[in-house]
């Protein structure tokens, strides 16, 4: 067992931008791509997900000061501090029972390819702490270990699914086909659906507003780096910097908004051969058998209005951390709530003016939710050792994934009725997202008929 731990931690120390790549060349070499083309497509998506997470984290260190300004000039001191999702992995990663969530994912996937229950390969190993923490959060509040494995079981068949059922809009939305996003971020979906079904009711929501179809109304000002310089020199201003502050703020986030569409080129680049060859593949040993590719989001980062929604939900965030009776957490590290922003995406066929709602309705969830991990988180920390945490001092996660599934199935086996409750809601929803999502038409195709 030590062996296998040491030698899963040795490849995970790799970083992802290595250990995806590798899955990748192994994949194109059973499915008989070339050596070489399998290589290429492996290296070129190990640069594609550097690149990303270079300007990712070039956003991030140049928002994050802004926020923390904004929320320091106010005064307000709240006790839980936010690390962030790399905090919460480091964490994870250091529970005893993390390594064996690599062996509940791998087998339930192959068992539902085999009896065709989904046509999603999830390569995204990287992301199997998401499945350990909610394992360990399972763990704490109910006591019981099999109950945590059961949970993390259920979060990987619905990743799967979801994977699935949001293929077709993720190609239309990024021109890569045959591959999916199969991120727990996409669950967001679920509880963001009934109001996205409210806003079906209104017609002044149902006309394209993505950013192509801002560019032929408002021009220039929709270009990627214009509305990254007067978004970031607003949030500049939000966080009392100076004239001189604010407009390098301005052009460190309109340089990212302009670099993000040309470095996840580099995705199609890599995943478009293999998803050819892997085709091919099926199609020879099954017939009429699809196999599509489950990735990390970040491919999907070359949709400005990803980025548009993220940097306008900041100020909100925040100002919902300071006027929420209840909430213990400051959003500092997490201030960028991936999850709404790529669930409205998806969910929306990047609707501007719906995904922008829907940050406005669903922010404070994460906020509470926040504030109901931080002390399970904390515990965890000093169980692990991996974080030092003073005495007294809470941490948490601002904007932690999945946090409906995860309190409401902790809570459940917990014997908490209303959990028991909010959890088959839950499942309910799923169901009906998942009918919503694979028999409508595509959203961007959608409005776009509805906008002629």
């Amino acid at each position: 067992m030590a062996i296998f731990e040491n030698s899963i931690q040795w490849v995970l120390n790799l970083g992802s931008a290595v250990f995806v790549p590798l899955i990748i060349f192994v994949l194109g070499l059973i499915v008989r791509m070339p050596i070489k083309r399998a290589f290429m497509s492996a290296i070129t998506l190990g640069v594609a997900f550097t690149g990303i997470n270079m300007v990712i984290g070039f956003m991030a260190d140049a928002v994050s000061p802004a926020s923390e300004a904004m929320a320091l000039n106010t005064g307000i001191s709240l006790p839980a501090l936010d690390l962030g999702w790399t905090g919460a992995a480091s964490i994870t990663w250091s529970w005893a029972y993390a390594f064996a969530f690599f062996a509940i994912q791998i087998v339930i996937n192959i068992a539902l390819l085999a009896l065709n229950w989904t046509k999603t390969l999830n390569v995204d190993m990287w992301n199997v702490w998401g499945k350990a923490l909610t394992g360990y959060i399972v763990y704490f509040v109910s006591g019981s270990l099999p109950a945590a494995f059961i949970v993390a079981s259920l979060q990987v068949i619905l990743e799967l699914k979801l994977g699935d059922m949001f293929q077709r809009h993720i190609e239309d939305l990024t021109g890569i086909p045959l591959v999916t996003v199969t991120h727990p971020m996409n669950l967001s979906a679920v509880f963001m659906l009934p109001v996205n079904k409210l806003m079906d009711k209104i017609p002044i929501l149902n006309k394209k507003a993505d950013t192509e179809a801002l560019r032929k109304k408002i021009g220039i000002f929709s270009e990627n780096s214009v509305m990254g310089f007067i978004i970031g020199i607003l949030l500049g201003f939000a966080g009392a910097y100076s004239i001189s502050g604010s407009l390098n703020l301005g052009i460190e986030v309109a340089t990212a908004m302009a670099l993000f569409p040309t470095v996840s080129k580099l995705f199609m680049q890599s995943l478009s051969p293999l998803a050819d060859a892997m085709s091919e593949f099926m199609k020879k040993r099954f017939k009429d058998r699809e196999v599509v590719i489950g990735l990390d989001w970040p491919f999907l980062a070359g949709r400005s209005e990803l980025w548009v929604t993220l940097i306008l939900i900041v100020p909100i965030f925040i100002g919902y951390s300071l006027i929420l009776p209840g909430n213990t957490v400051l959003p500092i590290a997490g201030v960028l709530n991936y999850s709404i922003a790529v669930g409205g995406l998806l969910l929306t066929g990047g609707n501007l003016a719906r995904m922008i709602i829907l940050g406005l309705i669903y922010t404070p969830l994460y906020l509470y939710s926040a504030t109901y991990f931080a002390p399970i988180l904390t515990d965890m920390a000093k169980v692990t050792g991996a974080v030092d945490v003073e005495e007294g001092r809470l941490i948490t996660w601002s904007t932690i994934e999945a946090p409906e599934l995860r309190i409401f199935f902790a809570e459940a086996f917990n014997l908490n009725w209303l959990a028991i409750i909010g959890a088959i809601v839950f499942l309910l929803m799923f169901i009906w997202l998942n009918k919503s999502v694979t028999k409508e038409k595509i959203p961007s195709l959608r409005y776009e008929k509805e906008s002629e």
